[in-house]
Order: C-alpha cells, then sequence, then structure tokens
C-alpha cells in the first residue's frame, strides 16, 4: 500500500519514499520505478547529483524508539535547494531537515541529530513520543564522493554488502566488504558503522501452502519475494501483489545469478527433484540462508544424499537448515510458515539459535 505524507511548504508538494517519488530542483514531485529498493533509488539520486557537480547530504536513520516507519538504515539524499530523495519517518522530520539545510544550519563535519524528546526541534512530536536519531553526512563533488557512492549502488544492486566506517566530528569516512548478516547499525560515541546491501531476498523453491504463507509474510517483512516453480500447473494459478513468480527450475535460476549475500532460499515441496537440486545450486552461492522442509529423518537422508551428489564437505551441509525453521510446534502451514520466517530474521539480525 502506498503511504502518502502531504504538506504545504513554499507552496510545494512532499511526497516521501514511502511511496517511491522524491522532489526534484524544481520543486515537483517524481514518481520512480517501483521495482528499485529504495535505498537504491536514494543512492542512484546522490550519485547523479554528485555527478553533476553538486554538493549533497545524504542521512541515514540510526535508532528509533517508540513509532517509526522507518527502521535503522532507512536513507535520506538532499540539496540545499530543498531536491530530496528518500525518506526518514512519515514527513515532519523531512520538512524540519530541509528547512534547516536551507539556512545553513548544519556544518559539514559528521553529525547527528536527534527528533523527537529532548531532540533538535523541541516542538516537533513524533507520533507515539517517538524519539528518531539521524545521521548526516556531507558530500561535495569529487572522485572521493562518486567512488562512494559507485561502491554503494554496487552493493545495493547484489554485489558483496559493504560495511560504512563514518568518523564523528570529521568529515572521514571508507567502506570495507562486508558479510550479509547482523545489525544493520551501530553506534559509539567515536564512529558509526552501518552495513549496506542489496534488499533481502526470499527465494521460495516450489509451490504449496506452506509456500504462500512464507511469501505473505515475506513480502509484509519487507523481503524481496520470488517463487521458482516449473509447474505451470501450479505457476498459473498463484497470484500475490508484490511477487514474482518464476516458471524454471529453482536450480536454474539460481544458476544463473538469482542469489546474492542477502538472499534466503527455501525448499518447501518435499520434492526431492526440486528440492535436493536447489539446494545444491544455493550452497554455490553466498545466500545467508538455505533451508528445506521435511520431518527429522526426511531430512537426514536429503542431507545424506546432498552430500554425496555434491562431494561436499560438513562445512557446506552445515549451511542446511534441515528441518527449516524454528522448533514453535508448528502444525498449519500458517504455522510452519511462521516458524520458517522467524528463523530468517534471526539469522539475518545475527541472534544465535542458542540465545532464544
Amino acid at each position: 500500500m502506498c503511504e502518502r505524507f502531504q504538506s504545504e511548504r513554499q507552496g510545494g508538494l512532499y511526497c516521501s519514499l514511502a511511496c517511491q517519488c522524491f522532489r526534484n530542483q524544481y520543486g515537483q514531485v517524481e514518481r520512480t520505478h517501483p521495482m528499485d529498493s529504495l535505498d537504491l533509488q536514494v543512492i542512484q539520486q546522490g550519485h547523479e547529483w554528485i555527478q553533476d557537480g553538486h554538493c549533497v547530504w545524504l542521512c541515514t536513520v540510526l535508532s528509533t524508539f517508540g513509532s517509526a516507519p522507518r527502521g535503522p538504515g532507512a536513507m535520506l539524499v538532499a540539496r540545499s535547494s530543498g531536491a530530496f530523495c528518500g525518506s526518514l519517518s512519515g514527513g515532519c522530520v523531512e520538512d524540519d531537515f530541509l528547512e534547516r539545510l536551507g539556512r545553513n544550519e548544519f556544518s559539514g563535519l559528521n553529525q547527528i541529530v536527534r527528533y523527537g524528546h529532548g531532540g533538535l526541534s523541541p516542538s516537533l512530536e513524533l507520533p507515539c513520543g517517538g524519539i528518531l536519531d539521524v545521521l548526516l553526512e556531507r558530500f561535495e563533488p569529487g572522485c572521493d564522493a562518486l567512488e562512494h557512492f559507485s561502491m554503494l549502488l554496487n552493493a545495493l544492486r547484489g554485489s558483496n554488502p559493504v560495511q560504512r566506517h563514518i568518523e564523528m566530528g570529521t568529515s572521514a569516512r571508507s567502506l570495507v566488504t562486508a558479510d550479509g548478516v547482523g545489525a544493520p547499525v551501530v553506534v559509539s560515541q567515536a564512529d558509526v558503522r552501518i552495513r549496506v546491501g542489496a534488499a533481502r531476498r526470499l527465494l521460495i523453491a516450489g509451490l504449496s501452502p506452506v509456500a504462500a504463507f512464507c511469501a505473505s509474510f515475506g513480502v509484509s517483512l519487507g523481503y524481496e519475494v520470488v517463487v521458482c516453480d516449473p509447474r505451470r500447473e501450479l505457476t498459473s494459478q498463484f497470484r500475490m501483489d508484490a511477487v514474482t513468480v518464476v516458471e524454471r527450475l529453482p536450480a536454474t535460476y539460481i544458476s544463473e545469478g538469482g542469489c546474492h549475500a542477502g538472499t534466503a532460499v527455501v525448499a518447501l515441496t518435499h520434492d526431492p527433484r526440486l528440492d535436493d537440486l536447489t539446494l545444491l545450486e544455493a550452497l554455490r552461492t553466498p545466500a545467508f540462508y538455505i533451508g528445506a522442509m521435511g520431518s527429522c529423518r526426511t531430512s537426514a537422508n536429503r542431507l545424506d544424499r546432498v552430500r554425496r551428489i555434491g562431494e561436499l564437505e560438513e562445512t557446506s551441509i552445515a549451511r542446511i537448515s534441515a528441518p527449516i525453521g524454528l522448533n514453535l510446534g508448528s502444525k498449519t502451514p500458517a504455522q510452519i510458515a511462521l516458524a520458517v520466517m522467524s528463523d530468517i530474521v534471526r539469522v539475518s539480525n545475527g541472534v544465535p539459535r542458542g540465545s532464544l
């Protein structure tokens, strides 16, 4: 659902990136390509502005308390002219930031500002008494800024994730390659570390009642959901908003580049012709989660087949979660899907199973 926040400011219309729009240098609201992730749209716009010789401000949500429509890692890019792309909240924070930016109230050094109780604008109250901490960075046009944004673009388009290292009170920043799991933002007194990577992808191998619920939960959790199944009699009947259906073998889709480090692969058919090939191909990728549905006995037999067919070491086999999901005592398709998605979220957030 497109959630739009509109307000009048200097005769202009604001529309947050929750509905995938941005305001250009002429004060006009433009719609971006709906299939691009919000972060990708933000970094693309910033890259274009830097190429055109403009100074750019990059804002990143670091932490939230209370009600917040955008979580840690959400980004907005802006120019002092008021042109912006992205979203930090429902719109009130964006308005205040752009007004202050237009009045040159921010220094060029990396800094954190707070909105909400005890924040930058005492009169600005966020919904439900929320608090929002935002990192502000200024990028002057030049080779360094272009290279930084180019590396972010590559990461968001599916290359290896990166971790940004921003030193507070200075203009220093750097990038290093990162893995695909862990907290998106880590803040200390001296610096901030932010993970940036492609939008989380949920690749569902095979249609089933459990797969349908996994797809629905995946969309709600903000995943790019892809369902792969070569059986036309099933794919022709499956329709769900924001879900891509691919009529081919999941293993083929994976071998053609369908997995990146932010991908969770789940095999849910109980058919070894689909599941085994999917697992074998997924193990050749950096997917952060690989799982297959089945009982303990079925899972043991499957892992043994995959080990023998692929001539794999135990370290590779250990990447497979089988039986898939958290042990919630699930019985129905919806409950099983909930257990599957809960385990994926656990791994994505870097939470050890033993700590639950």
